[in-house]
């Protein structure tokens, strides 16, 4: 597997990650309920697209994804990631399904995968610990005719995710790149039909103020203001995270 130095040193990082348990991701992932309405959103668009439809998890982590997609009744779901280690998580924790989910160590950069073999390609916060320019090409190669991209990336833009990632260091790797605007405008060139919606500014905001955003009223009334707010240009900065869906030229 040919490897850039960025993409040794993400292996390595994700390769210890899944070795130990970090205390900075563990306090990071309390504030993913703001995110909740872009998760809804996230699996209803996936159970919409991969029905009886070969399917790639482009970076899979240990699986817990491909796990979820998979009740959608996807004809296959193909799972890579770069981490060995997450690769052998999945495997150990999700191997009962192994007639339906194919777990690789690959090089998202550089798949060793058929072209024109995907009808979907879908991930969560992987694009952004990659080279762009590549991943999008990779993906336009693999996908079918028509093809489809869905895909959650965090924005480089929201203030006071930016002060806490300013404080916590050691729970990102040295190379990611949350996006910015300049990289959504490259999906548009890559890919037709972009829709990108954004997620995460009043709900982040007063997330201590409420506790299970499925049975909250406040978080809902939270999650309308930012689908308001987070559809004026002039707001999106605000965005912690977008949900981005293209399909192949």
């Amino acid at each position: 597997m040919s490897l850039s130095d960025i993409n040794k040193r993400e292996r390595k990082f994700h390769n210890q990650l899944h070795l130990s348990d970090s205390e900075d991701r563990t306090n990071q992932n309390k504030y993913y309920k703001a995110l909740h309405a872009l998760q809804k959103d996230f699996l209803k668009d996936l159970k919409f697209e991969t029905n009886s439809k070969d399917v790639l998890d482009y970076g899979c982590g240990s699986g817990n994804f491909a796990e979820k997609v998979l009740n959608f009744k996807p004809k296959k779901i193909t799972a890579v990631d770069i981490s060995e280690e997450a690769i052998k998580k999945a495997k150990n924790n999700h191997g009962y399904n192994n007639n339906k989910i194919e777990y690789r160590v690959e090089n998202c950069e550089n798949l060793k995968l058929s072209s024109g073999s995907f009808d979907v390609a879908y991930g969560g916060g992987i694009l952004h610990h990659l080279n762009l320019n590549k991943s999008l090409e990779e993906l336009k190669r693999i996908l079918k005719k028509d093809g489809k991209i869905i895909f959650v990336e965090p924005l480089a833009t929201n203030p006071i995710i930016n002060l806490y990632r300013k404080f916590t260091p050691n729970a990102r790797s040295i190379d990611e790149h949350p996006f910015k605007f300049s990289d959504l405008r490259l999906i548009k060139k890559v890919f037709k039909d972009v829709e990108i919606k954004y997620y995460g500014f009043f709900t982040l905001l007063f997330f201590k103020f409420y506790k299970n955003p499925e049975n909250s009223r406040l978080f809902k009334f939270l999650s309308s203001l930012d689908k308001v707010f987070l559809n004026l240009k002039y707001f999106r900065f605000l965005a912690w995270s977008v949900l981005i869906k293209a399909k192949k030229n």
